[in-house]
């Protein structure tokens, strides 16, 4: 079994994604790392598949675009990307937005413990 390189961190984001006059669709991204993610969707990839793929991962921003990632696995209705080419600003927005996840449960007990010492 092969280990993974990058954790995947649970998320929600809304994606899109295409290939060239293969397929197209739009699904919820359900993990996120830096090197790939998890979707769930109605519509039929196929493992190999090379796919244009964009991530609502922030509100009124534009979509992270990934411009080549390549179908690893299905399985009823979800199926696993890795990412493979990006644009240089696509891949640092990317990682400020997997930094940011990853953060978020230290923001929250940080939080907390703040709001624990002003009562």
């Amino acid at each position: 079994m092969e280990q993974r390189k990058n954790l995947r961190y649970h998320v929600q984001f809304r994606s899109s994604f295409s290939s060239v006059g293969m397929v197209g669709g739009e699904g919820s991204l359900m993990d996120l790392s830096v090197r790939g993610c998890r979707i769930e969707s109605p519509t039929d990839v196929q493992p190999g598949a090379s796919l244009r793929v964009g991530i609502e991962a922030i509100e009124h921003e534009p979509p992270i675009q990934i411009q080549h990632a390549v179908v690893r696995w299905i399985r009823m209705g979800q199926f696993g990307l890795e990412f493979e080419t990006m644009a240089p600003e696509e891949w640092v927005r990317l990682q400020h937005t997997v930094k940011q996840i990853e953060m978020e449960p230290y923001k929250r007990d940080k939080q907390d413990a703040e709001r624990s010492e002003s009562s």
